[in-house]
């Protein structure tokens, strides 16, 4: 398994500290933090990263219009995508899944619930 880097993007600090921890616990330290999707777009741009967890409700860009901007650029289209939401909306997840989401993941979740998802994709990914 690669030492990946994650960028976990969502409007709580609070939101973002416990994906934070929760990656850790599982093995995975190296994280970085954005609010929104404008901020989590221009740390993809300018760094390098092979994660990113996403929240759908934010401000300023959410998370689907964060997707579709990854999935557009050639330079991120590569990176897979957890999305992360507060209610199991059918629309959001067939939306999430249109959008080249890698998974779909339903808050308050738990370690073994985040581990599980990212094996999956891991192994989707073939790493």
């Amino acid at each position: 398994m690669p030492d990946l880097r994650f960028l976990i993007v969502d409007d709580f600090s609070t939101m973002r500290r416990i994906v934070r921890n929760l990656l850790k616990e599982i093995g995975h330290a190296d994280a970085d933090e954005a609010e929104d999707g404008v901020v989590a777009l221009h740390k993809l741009r300018n760094g390098k990263f092979d994660f990113v967890v996403s929240d759908i409700n934010m401000p300023n860009m959410n998370g689907f219009e964060l997707l579709n901007q990854i999935k557009a650029d050639e330079k991120l289209k590569h990176i897979p995508v957890l999305m992360v939401t507060a209610e199991a909306r059918k629309e959001d997840i067939i939306a999430a899944a249109q959008g080249g989401a890698a998974g779909y993941i339903v808050k308050p979740f738990t370690k073994a619930t985040l581990e599980e998802k990212l094996a999956n994709i891991f192994k989707k990914m073939g790493w």
